[in-house]
């Protein structure tokens, strides 16, 4: 552990000693990301995979295309590369923050530097917890809502009038309607699933023996939409939203500095539940995609935050948590 002086009076620095001692933590805590993020590149290909898997799970359960489009020749690269450097900071994110601490550290009393000990563990666990809130949970139900809601259009279909006493045409054969998948398709087997509507062929996997890939085809008809999406502009999706879940789940924490430093008091917060159900909705508004569904989805938890952040003041007032420490009162 880095030795701090306990009397913050007895470490002083000139401007220029600071600008110094800046520089020093700014290069140390580059150390980590900068060879991160070439290990994370060679690894794109699985985070992308990772990210796209909510979105291929609710095309393959609704009969869609698991497709995604890259319209340019260098954007599969340059979409790899900033995922990579996204990762490499939030898996590097530890190393950085202890590297501020070290800087901010001896400027602090012993009592506000058990503050900080409190706040850095809560802010990392609200952080994965709201990933993991957001990646197996949310995403997925947003996904389906909107996609549902997006081929929920259908053209009207083509009819064509059979007269019974007609032979049929030479050559022409027939897909059978199933409803559902056959328990052992050979390579070259075709049908119609219902009531997607989608043609699905078994085609032989190369690589692995007595296997077949299923390739789905939606046949035209079945939706005025085709829903096809552009790969950046989806990974983009996915990270505006986990930076707006990384930022609102900070919500108890906000509470709880704002309740140490006698800003908010926890009558005062418990009265204005109604304002505070308010921001939450707004906040709900900005960070998700503008459905009914979406925004809920995101209220609900934002608001148990809330009362989260009010459970823990109560429970860890700031007197409790600065003990006995020697420093200033």
């Amino acid at each position: 552990m880095h030795n701090m002086p306990q009397n913050p009076e007895d470490y002083r620095m000139g401007f220029g000693d600071h600008l110094e001692e800046l520089r020093r933590r700014i290069i140390l805590g580059l150390l980590a990301p900068i060879p991160l993020a070439f290990i994370f590149f060679f690894l794109g290909d699985w985070l992308l995979l990772w990210l796209m898997a909510p979105l291929q799970n609710v095309q393959l359960a609704h009969g869609f295309p698991q497709q995604l489009q890259v319209l340019s020749p260098p954007e599969f690269l340059i979409l790899k590369i900033k995922v990579s450097i996204i990762a490499a900071l939030i898996c590097s994110l530890p190393w950085i923050l202890w590297q501020g601490w070290l800087f901010i550290g001896p400027g602090l009393y012993p009592k506000e530097r058990r503050f900080v000990h409190f706040l850095v563990p809560g802010s990392v666990f609200l952080t994965a917890s709201g990933i993991c809130l957001m990646y197996y949970f949310m995403l997925p139900l947003m996904l389906e809502v909107l996609m549902v809601i997006g081929g929920s259009l259908e053209t009207p279909p083509k009819l064509i009038e059979i007269d019974p006493g007609t032979k049929p045409t030479e050559g022409l054969g027939s897909l059978p309607l199933l409803s559902e998948e056959p328990a052992a398709p050979q390579p070259g087997d075709a049908w119609v699933l219902l009531p997607d509507g989608t043609l699905q062929v078994a085609v032989a996997e190369p690589e692995l023996q007595n296997t077949v890939r299923i390739i789905q085809l939606p046949m035209e008809g079945t939706s005025a939409i085709w829903q096809v999406f552009r790969l950046s502009s989806y990974i983009n999706f996915v990270l505006i939203l986990l930076l707006g879940i990384t930022v609102a789940f900070q919500m108890p924490l906000v509470i709880v500095l704002l309740g140490w430093l006698d800003i908010v008091g926890i009558d005062g917060l418990k009265r204005n539940r109604k304002w505070a159900l308010l921001v939450c909705g707004v906040l709900a508004a900005i960070t998700t995609p503008a459905d009914v569904m979406s925004m809920f989805l995101m209220l609900i938890p934002l608001y148990l935050l809330y009362e989260l952040g009010i459970l823990v003041l109560q429970l860890v007032p700031a007197s409790r948590l600065a003990g006995n420490a020697k420093g200033r009162p």
